[in-house]
C-alpha cells in the first residue's frame, strides 16, 4: 500500500547536496507503468501546452524527472497539476557542477523516471557534465531498454540529435558560420551523446526566428557532410513551436499557427548527386549551391491539434507542409519555393532502417553481448577515447561476441554497412 505524504502535493521538498539539489512534487515513491517511447523537441520560449500534455501522456501515470544545470522548480507545478495529465510526481535536478552526474541518487531516480525532460539553459553544460558518465548510461537505458518518453525546450531540444552543436565557446550567429564554417565557436560532436532512433543522423536547431538561425544550421549540416561524406539531416522548430515524434517515426508540429507564425522545418540535403557542398574550408565563405536546390526543406505550421505530420521514414510524406529550396552562394543563403526531392532514397532512411533491427544484448553486459543484424555489416567497439578494442566482419542474424576482455565502462558500437553506419553504446559493468 502506497503511503501519501499530503504535504508534498502543496510545497514541494527541497533537499541540498553538494553538487545537486532537488525539488518534489507528488508521491515519493516508485511506480512502474508501461510508458511509450516518444520524443519530443520544442524550439524554446514558453512550452506549448499541447505538446507538453503528449510528452506526458508517454509517462502514463508514472514519475517524471525534470534534468537542469541552472534554474529551479518552474516545471513541478506545470508537468504535476497545471495540464490536466495525471502523473504520480515530478522531480526537478538541478546540476551544479560535474560530479552530480556520479551521484547514486541522481542515477536511480533517472533509471526509475517514465518521462525525462531536459530543460532550457547552457547545452554546453549538458553535454561536458553528462556525456561518457553514468547520467549519459542513464539516459540511454530509458531510451533504448525503457522505451521512455523523452523531451526538452531549447538547449534541451538542441541535445537530442545523434549530431549536436555543442556551443563549447559560446554561441555562434548564422552570418559567422556562413563566412567560415569552420570559425572557432561551430564546435559539434557527432554519434556521442544521445542516441534516438530517428535522430541519429539528424543535428537540430531552435528559437528559429529569433534570432534567425537559418544560415547556421545549414552550416552545421554541410560542414558535417563535407567531412563525413555522408548524409546529414536537420529540424528546427521556431519558438512556440514543437515537434513531437512518436515511435514509429511519425513527427507532429504543434504551435498556434495560423494565429502566429509557428513552424517547423525538415532540412534534408537534395538526393540528387553530387550533393556536398562546392566549398567548405576555414577562413572561406560556404558556397552550396546545387543548381540552387543544395537543400530541400518541408516547412509545416504547428496547430494547437498537432495534425500536421511529416513521416521521418521516408522524409518526404507529410500533412500541411510546403517545400522550399535552400541555397548558398559565397555566404549568403537564399531561400526559394521548391519541390519535394524526387529520389526514393537517402542515408537517413537506410539508417532508419537499419537502426530499427540492430539490436544488441544484454546491455549493460559483463562477459559476452548478442548482435542482431538485418544485414551483414562491420562491426567495431571503441573506447571512449577513440581506441579500436575489436573488430568483425558478420553476416546477417545473430551472433555473440565475447567482451570479458572490456574494463568497466562506456564503449561505441559502430556497425557499418555498405549503405550506411550506424552508431550504438555499449555498457560494461
Amino acid at each position: 500500500m502506497k503511503i501519501y505524504l499530503w504535504y508534498l502535493y502543496l510545497l514541494p521538498s527541497l533537499i541540498y547536496a553538494q553538487s545537486y539539489t532537488k525539488y518534489i512534487i507528488g508521491d515519493t515513491s516508485d511506480v512502474h507503468t508501461s510508458c511509450q517511447y516518444r520524443v519530443t523537441l520544442m524550439g524554446g520560449a514558453s512550452e506549448h501546452d499541447s505538446a507538453s500534455k503528449w510528452f506526458l501522456q508517454g509517462a502514463n501515470g508514472g514519475d517524471v524527472v525534470v534534468l537542469r544545470t541552472s534554474g529551479a522548480d518552474g516545471y513541478n507545478s506545470y508537468f504535476y497539476s497545471g495540464l490536466g495529465v495525471s502523473v504520480n510526481s515530478v522531480e526537478t535536478i538541478v546540476m551544479h557542477n560535474a560530479s552530480a552526474a556520479y551521484e547514486p541518487y541522481v542515477i536511480n531516480r533517472i533509471k526509475n523516471a517514465e518521462a525525462l525532460w531536459f530543460a532550457g539553459g547552457n547545452q554546453w553544460d549538458y553535454v561536458s557534465y553528462w556525456n561518457d558518465t553514468p547520467i549519459d548510461s542513464a539516459i540511454e537505458y530509458l531510451i533504448q531498454v525503457k522505451k521512455a518518453s523523452i523531451g526538452g525546450t531549447s538547449a534541451g531540444m538542441a541535445i537530442q540529435g545523434g549530431l549536436v552543436f555543442t556551443a563549447q565557446y559560446g554561441t555562434v550567429t548564422s552570418a559567422t558560420a556562413l563566412n567560415n564554417p569552420y570559425h572557432t565557436n561551430v564546435t559539434l560532436l557527432k554519434h556521442d551523446f544521445i542516441h534516438h532512433t530517428w535522430l541519429e543522423n539528424v543535428i537540430t536547431d531552435t528559437h528559429y526566428d529569433s534570432p534567425d538561425r537559418r544560415g547556421r544550421h545549414t552550416t552545421f549540416i554541410a560542414r558535417i557532410m563535407h567531412e563525413d561524406n555522408t548524409d546529414v539531416f536537420g529540424i528546427a522548430c521556431d519558438e512556440y513551436t514543437a515537434v513531437c515524434v512518436d515511435s514509429t517515426g511519425i513527427a507532429r508540429v504543434y504551435g498556434d499557427y495560423p494565429a502566429y507564425n509557428d513552424f517547423a522545418y525538415f532540412i534534408q540535403p537534395n538526393c540528387v548527386l553530387p550533393n556536398t557542398p562546392e566549398v567548405c574550408t576555414l577562413g572561406t565563405p560556404l558556397t552550396w549551391n546545387r543548381s540552387n536546390e543544395a537543400l530541400k526543406v518541408c516547412k509545416i505550421p504547428g496547430t494547437n491539434t498537432g495534425t500536421h505530420l511529416f513521416n521521418l521514414n521516408d522524409w518526404k510524406t507529410n500533412v500541411g507542409g510546403t517545400w522550399e529550396n535552400w541555397y548558398v552562394i559565397a555566404g549568403t543563403l537564399y531561400t526559394a519555393s521548391g519541390s519535394p526531392p524526387n529520389c526514393t532514397t537517402n542515408s537517413q532512411n537506410q539508417t532508419n532502417s537499419l537502426s530499427t533491427d540492430f539490436y544488441i544484448y544484454p546491455n549493460p553486459a559483463q562477459d559476452k553481448i548478442y548482435i542482431d543484424l538485418p544485414q551483414q555489416g562491420q562491426v567495431s567497439i571503441y573506447n571512449t577515447i577513440g581506441q579500436l578494442k575489436c573488430q568483425q566482419l558478420l553476416p546477417s542474424g545473430v551472433h555473440s561476441l565475447d567482451v570479458e576482455f572490456l574494463s568497466q565502462g562506456i564503449y561505441s558500437v559502430v556497425v557499418q554497412s555498405h549503405s550506411c553506419i550506424i552508431y550504438k553504446k555499449l555498457w560494461i559493468r
